[in-house]
C-alpha cells in the first residue's frame, strides 16, 4: 500500500495490516501498517535489504514445501519473523489486533505467512491471516456465510496428471456431512455444468477439488483443470462467479510458482480475477490426505466461527496440534472419525503437524 487513498480505505469494522517496500534490491525493508482506527505505522528495518529478504523467503518456501526437510525451515521462519513482524509487534499488541491482511510486493506473495515463527510459536497461533491484492479492489463487507449452500466439483483421475483419490470423499463430506449443497464429480465437472447449476441455485460457495497451477509468464499459462479442459486464469470470467457474486471460492489442490511476478500476481489476484469476495488456495502441492484433513476441518470450523480467516486459522491449528490426523484407516478430527477412501486407508498412520500440511493454504481477498 503506497497511497493515501488506500490508507483511508482500510476496513472500519475490523483490524488489519499491510506491508510494502520499494523495487530496488538494495533498498531497506520498510513496513507500512494501516489499522482499522486509521493509525498508520511506518517502520524501516535496518540491515534488511530487499535482496536479503527475497533470498531468505525463497529458501524458506523451498524448505517448508519439502516434507523431507524436517525442521530446516525453522531458522528461516524465525528470521522472516524478526524482519516482517517483530518491528511492529508491540504496536499490534497495544491495539489488540487479531487479524493481519498482507499486501505483498513481488517475491513475497507466495510466502506462507502462517508458518513464520517467533521462537516459541507460529504466527497463526496469534493471528488470523490473509492476502489481499489491494484494499481498493477488496469488498470488505461481512456476510454470514452459513446462509449459503456449496457447489462442490472435482475430479479424482486425469489423463496426464496424478490421481486425487480423496476427491470423491472430500466432495461428499463437504456437501452432505459438513455443509449442504450439490456435488459434481469427474465427467460432470465442466464449465457448462457449473453455470447451469448456479443458474438454478446461486450457491454462494464454490469448491473445486482438482489440479490447478499458477505458472510463470502470461496469465494464459496458469489454469484450473476441469474434466474436459484447462480453464486458463484469464478465462475465469467464463465461470460467471460474479453473477451473482460468490462469497467463497475454494481450490483444494493447487500451487503457485515462487519468485515469478506474473505467477504470484495471478495467485494473489485470484479472488479479483474470478469475481468472488474471497478465494482459498494452496501455495504448493499438499498431499491428498493433508488436503482432505484441512478441508474437512475448515468447513467444520466455518460452521462454528463464520469468519473465513478465523475458520482457516482454527483448521490449521488443529492440524498443528495433532487433533486432525490419519489413524487406523480413518480421518480423525475433533468432531469425529471418517472412513478414508481405499487408496488412502492403506497408508500408515500420519500426523499432520508439520507446516508442509497446513501452512500452504492461504485466504485471498475478503478475510471476513
Amino acid at each position: 500500500m503506497t497511497s493515501t487513498k488506500l490508507e483511508r480505505e482500510t476496513t472500519k469494522n475490523r483490524k488489519n495490516t499491510g506491508w510494502h517496500w520499494e523495487e530496488n534490491l538494495n533498498t531497506q525493508l520498510e513496513l507500512l501498517v494501516v489499522t482499522a482506527s486509521g493509525t498508520v505505522i511506518r517502520k524501516q528495518v535496518q540491515g534488511a535489504t530487499r535482496s536479503q529478504v527475497l533470498y531468505v523467503a525463497r529458501a524458506f518456501h523451498k524448505s517448508i514445501a519439502n516434507l523431507e526437510s524436517a525442521n530446516v525451515y525453522l531458522p528461516l521462519a524465525q528470521q522472516l519473523y524478526r524482519w516482517l513482524i517483530a518491528p511492529v509487534e508491540q504496536e499490534l499488541k497495544a491495539q489488540k489486533i487479531n487479524n493481519l491482511a498482507f499486501i505483498m510486493d513481488v517475491g513475497l506473495r507466495s510466502l506462507p505467512m502462517a508458518a513464520l515463527h517467533d521462537g516459541t510459536g507460529f504466527l497463526v497461533e496469534r493471528y488470523s491471516l490473509g492476502l489481499m491484492p489491494t484494499l481498493s479492489l477488496t469488498n470488505m463487507n461481512y456476510v454470514d456465510i452459513r446462509q449459503f449452500q456449496v457447489l462442490a466439483m472435482g475430479a479424482s483421475h486425469f489423463k496426464n496428471k496424478n490421481p486425487l483419490p480423496a476427491v470423491p470423499v472430500e466432495l461428499s463430506m463437504v456437501t452432505e456431512k459438513l455443509w449442504s449443497g450439490k456435488a459434481l464429480l469427474n465427467e460432470a465437472f465442466t464449465v457448462a455444468n457449473l453455470r447451469k447449476a448456479r443458474a438454478s441455485q446461486p450457491f454462494g460457495i464454490v469448491h473445486l477439488a482438482t489440479h490447478s497451477e499458477f505458472l510463470a509468464g502470461k496469465p494464459s499459462n496458469s489454469y484450473i483443470q476441469l474434466w474436459d479442459t484447462k480453464l486458463q486464469l484469464n478465462q475465469l470470467h467464463k465461470l460467471g462467479l460474479n453473477k451473482p457474486k460468490v462469497e467463497l471460492l475454494v481450490l483444494s489442490a493447487c500451487r503457485t510458482a515462487l519468485g515469478d511476478e506474473q505467477a504470484e500476481l495471478g495467485f494473489a489476484g485470484l479472488a479479483v480475477l474470478a469475481g468472488v469476495k474471497s478465494a482459498l488456495g494452496s501455495l504448493w502441492y499438499v498431499s491428498d490426505e493433508g488436503t482432505l484433513g484441512l478441508m474437512t476441518t475448515f468447513y467444520e470450523k466455518l460452521q462454528q466461527v463464520p469468519v473465513k480467516a478465523e475458520a482457516i486459522r482454527k483448521a490449521q491449528l488443529n492440524l498443528l496440534r495433532g487433533t486432525v490426523r490419519l489413524e487406523g484407516g480413518q480421518l480423525v478430527t475433533d468432531q469425529g472419525s471418517f472412513p478414508l477412501p481405499p487408496g488412502l486407508a492403506k497408508l500408515a498412520d500420519v500426523e499432520l503437524r508439520h507446516p508442509y500440511y497446513w501452512s500452504a493454504f492461504t485466504l485471498i481477498g475478503n478475510p471476513w
